[in-house]
């Protein structure tokens, strides 16, 4: 049995990782206008942020097509795979992962385990990483599936936005607490519960947001003092409070692991520029 490790570009993997870890990624549309753009293929970050700061009309995206999906899981059982995980943006922001449930019912070329990050970003990359590990080492793909969903269950997500503007345009805000964000200065501190984004806090500077980001962790922490932590550390175009936030969890958390991400456009058309996000989890390269 051979298992290939499936995910889209909103993990944001890197060039390294995907090598490392042997994963295909398949890209999100990014629509500008109206052109349409292959994330992280035809479309830079740069004129991504250029495009958002300066045009009227706000950006769009398109899901990956169930026609991409079948040309990659194709090729891949061309390469001698049997057993796909595919791991893909949370359902609670997309219907992609309905399509694919149906789509994978009539696909008899290889066994597809399709598999709900319930996230994106950081900790969709973990769950792709931890597969890609384990398929690399020949584990039965139902182990792999078990895996996840125990990594899964431990992973929490908080971020800050500058506003809500985009989550509202989008539609991606599950509960109505849109109006924290017409305040002066606030930055809406959000979280994923059951794969939905919800607005849980309201703080005046990413500086308090990432005091009780903090204080999460800690939290954590103490519940759970026999596990190895990874932190996360993701960004907007927001490169210079990254590398502070980054050296104060070093500082804080001493004991983690400390990783950096980036979100590109296909997420950022929701979050907006310069959000900041922080993922823990379970270090599933200590784990394994």
């Amino acid at each position: 049995m051979k298992t290939a490790v499936v995910t889209d570009t909103a993990s944001y993997l890197t060039p390294e990782q995907i090598k490392k870890y042997n994963i295909t990624v398949l890209p999100i549309t990014v629509i500008l206008g109206d052109k349409q753009y292959k994330e992280t293929e035809e479309l830079t970050d740069q004129k991504f942020y250029d495009y958002l700061r300066n045009e009227p009309e706000l950006p769009t995206t398109a899901q990956v097509s169930m026609g991409q999906i079948q040309q990659a899981y194709d090729r891949l059982v061309d390469e001698g795979y049997d057993t796909i995980i595919s791991i893909h943006l949370s359902l609670g922001i997309t219907s992609f992962m309905d399509n694919l449930r149906m789509f994978v019912k009539d696909y008899d070329k290889a066994k597809v385990y399709p598999f709900d990050s319930m996230a994106a970003s950081a900790a969709e990359a973990d769950l792709v990483m931890l597969a890609g590990t384990l398929a690399q080492k020949g584990i039965d793909p139902e182990k792999i599936i078990s895996e996840l969903k125990d990594l899964r269950d431990s992973t929490h997500i908080l971020f800050a936005v500058n506003d809500l503007k985009h989550l509202s345009r989008t539609g991606r805000l599950s509960n109505h607490s849109a109006i924290i964000g017409s305040l002066l200065d606030v930055k809406p501190l959000l979280t994923f519960k059951d794969g939905k984004i919800f607005a849980i806090a309201k703080e005046r500077t990413m500086h308090r947001a990432f005091k009780m980001i903090s204080t999460e962790i800690q939290k954590y922490v103490e519940q759970h003092p026999d596990w190895k932590l990874h932190i996360t550390i993701v960004d907007s175009n927001n490169r210079e409070m990254l590398t502070k936030w980054t050296e104060d969890f070093e500082q804080t958390f001493p004991m983690a692991r400390i990783s950096q991400s980036h979100l590109g456009p296909a997420i950022s058309v929701h979050t907006g520029e310069k959000t900041m996000g922080v993922v823990w989890d379970k270090d599933f390269e200590n784990e394994n």
